[in-house]
């Protein structure tokens, strides 16, 4: 699950406009309001920038008893605040989005000073103990080449390593984010696959093939693998409300599952007749969004696929041969209207 904590953010980024539509505090989703929620593998607290909030550290508190691992992601503009959550929560993991070297992430993010305070708060945390931390890079024509540095530096440092492409919803309050320099984004994409496949772990392995993933999806190809967000997974927003994901947009379809602020418990709302017409919305959903918090879900569920692509990549890597990126969908029983604008 993902609680959406505000939309109130210092930062000015290019490809989000959150900032212009900032949530009033008062009207902020309270720490005991979480309590209704259930106890799921991972939760993540993102924002706006979830470090705005004063009582951010029993949020975190709330959701340490709901699942065994909390991961924040932040722009690391707070530095000291960060830090802070770190010593009460030894086990805590952070995700700092930095979009590029100094002068590109400063630039796309619309604050300067922006990289510097958030690498220092990543050597900071390492140098604390905490393990779970790293970069997030939303990918995009101006910062695909520093996308690459970016993974390099992370492997440096040792420190994980997530992309994103740049895209649209009513979460971002973005209608015109593309990537037009199709050949230019994937071929940096492809290279990043191919370091991936090179590296000693698996991990890595599974994050080149949802790298693929953003390739297919840059150059309008449907899904990999089916959608199946809000069965997998679910947003809270900082109202209340409980959505599928948060790749919603107006012009296709946006409806919530039910609020948190309204119900008696959270099966209320899982369960509940407007959940299933959400989920069914899901199954024919015409967007070909390929984000971690979906894709990771059917990528374990539907295991055999990528499991597969991995080894054959895996070898055709090792042995310099060019590798197998470009796929249909795994035909898993997915709907074939999903993803149709893809």
């Amino acid at each position: 699950m993902s609680i959406i904590t505000t939309y109130r953010c210092p930062m000015r980024c290019e490809m989000c406009n959150v900032w212009k539509h900032p949530t009033e505090a008062s009207r902020e989703v309270r720490p005991e309001e979480l309590e209704i929620l259930p106890r799921v593998r991972f939760a993540n607290v993102t924002g706006g920038e979830p470090f705005v909030r004063g009582d951010l550290d029993r949020i975190v508190g709330v959701l340490f008893t709901k699942a065994p691992r909390v991961v924040v992601s932040t722009s690391g503009w707070f530095e000291e605040r960060v830090l802070d959550l770190a010593r009460e929560f030894p086990r805590i993991g952070i995700r700092i989005s930095i979009e590029g070297l100094s002068q590109k992430n400063d630039e796309l993010r619309g604050r300067e000073g922006g990289f510097d305070r958030g690498l220092r708060t990543l050597l900071a945390l390492r140098e604390m103990g905490v393990k779970d931390i790293g970069f997030g890079c939303t990918v995009s024509n101006r910062n695909s080449a520093d996308m690459l540095a970016l993974y390099r530096l992370s492997r440096a440092l040792g420190m994980e390593f997530a992309t994103a492409a740049i895209h649209n919803s009513f979460y971002f309050h973005k209608e015109d984010n593309r990537i037009t320099n199709v050949e230019g984004v994937t071929a940096d994409f492809e290279r990043l696959v191919e370091m991936q496949l090179r590296a000693p772990h698996p991990k890595s392995w599974s994050r080149a093939f949802f790298n693929n993933g953003l390739i297919n999806y840059v150059e309008g190809r449907p899904r990999l693998l089916p959608c199946e967000a809000g069965t997998v997974n679910f947003f809270v927003d900082p109202y209340g409300e409980v959505y599928p994901c948060n790749g919603l947009e107006e012009r296709y379809w946006m409806e919530s599952m039910g609020n948190i602020r309204r119900a008696q418990s959270f099966d209320e709302i899982w369960l509940g007749e407007q959940a299933q017409r959400v989920r069914a919305l899901v199954r024919e959903c015409p967007k070909n969004c390929w984000m971690v918090g979906t894709a990771a879900p059917v990528m374990k569920k539907y295991i055999r696929h990528p499991l597969q692509w991995m080894a054959a990549n895996r070898i055709r890597s090792m042995l310099h041969r060019p590798l197998c990126l470009r796929k249909r969908p795994y035909d898993v029983g997915q709907d074939p209207r999903q993803g149709r604008d893809g």
